[in-house]
């Protein structure tokens, strides 16, 4: 059992609570009443299980010796961690088929692309603009959809595939473009060991920055935009304040970081992972429950 517990740990569930802005935002931007018991389910399924189970896998073939998100110290990869892996894989599954063939379909593809980013057959995450292309569509805008899906959502075309919703799907890819590298930022080393040329350390600090700076102000923009057209000025302000704390904290880091490197550091980017999670799930459950 205590080998168990500590496999436990390298599924990173708190991580993974840092994917709730997408979750959020795709729930607020539904129209019409929401089940909020297939609502609910839907996050605990993705949350609770599938990104865990997600998580652990990255761990099993990481191997990371260094800090990694969530866990400064990570314990040694044991079999005991592919168990729950697959366990935890398998209940999400389940979870899913309860809310609907369609979710339980999109979960399935969603686990399997997350397992070709790290498998070592396969290893996306070798190739940075594969592996960003793959983490930028598919916890961006696929994501986006697959909770819509699991709300309930996509009897019909109207509501997936209306065109201010794929708009905004487009948004959280656009956000993930931006952050993404940013959640490397401080892995460069054991990125270079294990021979992983990911984006960010192809970028560099300094171009990580700049890199994250123009993914984040293009979603900004092209959510302005969506909003307009669908004449919800009033979550557009929600976001603008919402998001203070994040480019105000996204400020002093690159201030920091940019004549010293050694602040691109786990604490620092753990610290920006926490405040723009807050805050960005804050403004669309604001959206959400204001707009309602």
């Amino acid at each position: 059992m205590a080998a168990y517990r500590s496999a436990l740990k390298l599924l990173r569930i708190p991580f993974s609570l840092f994917l709730m802005p997408v979750f959020w935002f795709g729930i607020s931007a539904l129209r019409g009443p929401l089940d909020w018991p297939r609502v609910l389910g839907a996050f605990a399924v993705l949350h609770l299980l599938v990104y865990p189970a997600s998580n652990g896998y990255n761990s099993y073939y990481d191997r990371d010796e260094g800090s990694i998100g969530g866990l400064k110290a990570p314990p040694k990869v044991t079999p005991e961690l592919l168990r729950l892996v697959y366990l935890f894989d398998a209940l999400g599954l389940a979870g899913a088929l309860l809310l609907g063939w369609r979710f339980a379909a999109l979960v399935l593809g969603y686990a399997l692309v997350s397992k070709a980013y790290s498998y070592e057959g396969i290893r996306l995450k070798k190739y940075p603009l594969w592996s960003t292309a793959v983490v930028v569509v598919f916890q961006g805008a696929y994501t986006f959809l697959l909770a819509q899906v699991g709300a309930g959502a996509g009897a019909g075309p109207g509501a997936l595939f209306e065109k201010t919703n794929l708009l905004l799907s487009l948004v959280s890819s656009l956000f993930l473009c931006g952050s993404y590298p940013l959640t490397q930022i401080y892995q460069h080393q054991e990125d270079a060991r294990r021979g992983d040329r990911t984006l960010s350390l192809r970028l560099g600090v300094r171009g990580t920055f700049v890199f994250a700076a123009l993914g984040l102000l293009a979603g900004a923009a092209t959510l302005a935009l969506a909003y307009w057209l669908r004449g919800e000025l009033r979550a557009l302000l929600i976001f603008a304040v919402a998001t203070g704390p994040v480019l105000a904290l996204f400020g002093r880091w690159v201030w920091l970081a940019w004549p010293d490197p050694t602040h691109a550091n786990h604490t620092w980017t753990m610290r920006m992972n926490l405040v723009s999670s807050v805050c960005l799930s804050a403004a669309f459950l604001a959206t959400l429950l204001w707009g309602r």
